[in-house]
């Protein structure tokens, strides 16, 4: 391992560290700050030359200062002669502009992916991608984690009877189908539509039975928790005793901890792809370190061990 060499930006240094406590290795040494004139300045302050780099970077907020901070350190090991630059980007901000689904808008995913590699991105690690086909839009390799798995292990543990996992819309209801598979429960999908390019939906319909089962509902992400409150509020109307809720990533921005402490949500379990700090600690929200899983992948993949395997049964 006296090879690789892990470092972490500003997004998310508690995670970087954990990695690395599980890697057994010391946290890389890095200056990065910003000038009074917001100019972000990197500075490596260790030898990399030939070295097997991992830059642990979420695009989390502030997500253009996150990003503009991961490109420049990805052009700073480029520049120290770095063998191959990794970006572990555990959350990949703007995923949700991967299509052109309006006239004259931005594949803003492809436009990150193709500013990640021209930065000096050999290699891409991240978890749980909005859509699967941003993948497609690195011309490097990507290897996509799921947090999905310490989730439903969490809920195993809990062992929860009469459960239904729901799909929070239909898009996402391939990855509820298998969560309600490994937990041996039933499956229900709310169809919503979303309104414009706010943050408002409108709950159609609920396709399923949540009547007097525990409701588990799946999401990649909560941002404001609009959809998520909406969500709780019907399924509860259409009978669902109590309801849990479950994300890869908590963004949790603007009113969303207020939502979620004011609805009749009974937990939300997250992992940690981004900080979650102060405020948004609250009793409701339950946190799951995803260290262990990078750690490993970043093991596997500076070994040239299968990564896929991880998640092999």
């Amino acid at each position: 391992m006296e090879e690789l060499r892990v470092f972490s930006g500003t997004a998310h240094p508690a995670l970087a560290r954990d990695v690395c406590n599980y890697l057994g290795i010391s946290t890389g040494k890095a200056e990065v700050f910003e000038f009074s004139n917001e100019n972000i300045f990197v500075r490596i302050l260790e030898n990399v030359r030939q070295r097997d780099v991992f830059v642990i970077q979420p695009i989390s907020s502030p997500v253009n200062k996150s990003l503009v901070e991961l490109l420049i350190m990805l052009d700073a090991f480029r520049r120290a002669s770095a063998e191959r630059i990794t970006a572990v980007v555990p959350y990949y901000g703007y995923g949700r502009t991967d299509k052109k689904d309006q006239p004259r808008v931005p594949i803003t995913a492809r436009l990150i992916a193709d500013l990640m590699t021209t930065a000096g991105a050999d290699r891409l690690l991240t978890v749980d991608l909005h859509a699967p086909q941003i993948q497609g839009f690195f011309t490097i390799p990507v290897d996509e984690l799921t947090a999905r798995s310490i989730l439903t292990e969490y809920f195993r543990k809990k062992k929860i009877d009469n459960l239904v996992v729901v799909a929070t819309d239909i898009g996402i209801s391939k990855v509820a189908r298998d969560v309600a598979a490994n937990l041996g429960a039933s499956l229900a999908i709310v169809e919503k539509r979303r309104v414009g390019n706010v943050d408002a939906t409108e709950t159609l319909n609920v396709i399923g039975d949540v009547t007097g089962k525990c409701a588990l509902t799946v999401d990649d992400e909560i941002d404001t928790a609009g959809s998520l409150v909406t969500v709780v509020n019907c399924l509860l109307e259409h009978g669902a005793t109590d309801v849990y809720a479950c994300c890869t990533h908590p963004i949790l921005s603007g009113p969303a901890i207020q939502r979620i402490a004011g609805c009749p949500v009974k937990e939300v379990i997250v992992s940690d792809t981004v900080p979650v700090n102060g405020d948004k600690r609250i009793d409701k929200v339950t946190v799951l370190s995803m260290a262990p899983l990078i750690g490993e992948a970043i093991h596997r993949i500076h070994t040239g061990l299968s990564v896929g395997a991880m998640f092999q049964s």
